[in-house]
């Protein structure tokens, strides 16, 4: 599945019309978010998490979604589930993702 980039808007319409959600927040400048960027796409179509909407969200342009997850700092990646926030933490250790995406299962 496909990473969704999406502002405000869509990113609540996303919220409400799927179960599990993660999303990455990030920012043109940022070099780690740009390292991340393949790995995170790759989460995307892994098997592992079929059935999880992948989502990317500019925090520097996109308020609403970036105070939805306390985003502190970026790379920022947060879990939702039910249009609730599970997880959210600052980091780019591939590790760590896949630590808070597999708490959607």
């Amino acid at each position: 599945m496909p990473v969704l980039n999406v502002n405000d808007a869509s990113f609540k319409e996303e919220l409400s019309s799927n179960d599990k959600v993660v999303v990455k927040y990030y920012a043109d400048w940022c070099g780690s978010c740009k390292l991340i960027a393949p790995k995170f796409r790759r989460f995307s179509d892994d098997e592992r998490f079929t059935g999880i909407k992948f989502l990317e969200v500019n925090a520097e342009e996109q308020e609403q979604a970036r105070k939805a997850a306390g985003v502190d700092n970026l790379p920022f990646f947060a879990v939702f589930s039910n249009g609730e926030l599970v997880k959210g933490a600052a980091t780019s250790k591939e590790e760590k993702i896949i630590e808070m995406i597999s708490l959607l299962k």
